[in-house]
């Protein structure tokens, strides 16, 4: 691997969250950390939390980047109080993801760390009253551009389904595990809760161009679910045992990009 891969600088804020992953990073891979503000050698790779308070601008500029988020499943306890996100515990996973936001999907690793982290999947469903379209959060519709996400989205399951559409986001003020039950399917730009979904039985699909790999909107009438996705993601999403004991950049370090 060459020297701008092997030799990252992580960013970090002055957000308490964002500190703290950056140090667990930094201390785990044993490289230098440095505020965002006083950045700006964007030749250097760059490790970030997030896309806020200028960490976004940063990937934008840089030549190769490591993003750090939330992970897909067995996440830290989180709560949501409108439009803030509240970490309860950092008990969870989060994905650490090269030169994209989130991974494909795609691979073929075996089954047993996702098998430790104890998660059943629930029988497919076969039935359902509606799709459940999941509407991103204002700040992913300003970062990602996707402002009118929604009713291109509509548009296109019009063309390819007759079903109906139930509109859902983080707001609403029915919670989507008392909606699953009844859905046929989830379809969101990138949703974690597409995992979710996908646990509990529901197919989910993505219009993300990555995540697209794991279920393409426009097979949204197969209603199948890719299972060994799951098996490769497991291997993208750590803790925070694993990043600051340096597991974690081990395995990132020596991967074929």
């Amino acid at each position: 691997m060459n020297n701008i891969i092997d030799n990252p600088v992580v960013l970090y804020t002055d957000h308490f969250v964002n500190k703290y992953l950056s140090d667990c990073f930094s201390t785990g891979a044993q490289i230098s950390k440095i505020h965002i503000d006083n950045f700006n050698d964007f030749s250097k790779t760059v490790v970030v939390y997030g896309y806020l308070r200028g960490t976004g601008d940063a990937i934008k500029k840089s030549r190769n980047f490591y993003y750090i988020d939330h992970g897909y499943f067995k996440q830290s306890q989180r709560s949501f109080k409108g439009k803030q996100t509240i970490i309860d515990k950092f008990d969870g996973y989060f994905r650490i993801v090269y030169n994209d936001f989130w991974h494909s999907g795609k691979g073929n690793m075996p089954s047993d760390r996702f098998e430790k982290l104890n998660l059943k999947f629930k029988t497919k469903k076969n039935d359902g009253e509606f799709i459940i379209l999941s509407e991103p959060i204002d700040a992913a519709k300003k970062y990602y551009n996707l402002h009118n996400w929604l009713e291109e989205t509509l548009l296109k399951l019009k063309n390819l389904t007759d079903r109906k559409i139930f509109v859902h986001s983080r707001e609403s003020n029915i919670p989507l595990k008392a909606i699953l039950p009844k859905a046929w399917a989830f379809v969101s730009d990138h949703s974690s809760a597409g995992f979710l979904s996908m646990l509990e039985g529901v197919p989910a699909y993505f219009t993300n161009t990555t995540l697209s790999n794991i279920g393409p909107i426009e097979k949204i009438e197969d209603h199948e679910i890719n299972y060994n996705a799951f098996y490769n993601l497991a291997y993208e999403q750590w803790t925070i045992d694993e990043i600051k004991s340096g597991e974690t950049w081990d395995y990132l370090k020596n991967k074929s990009y």
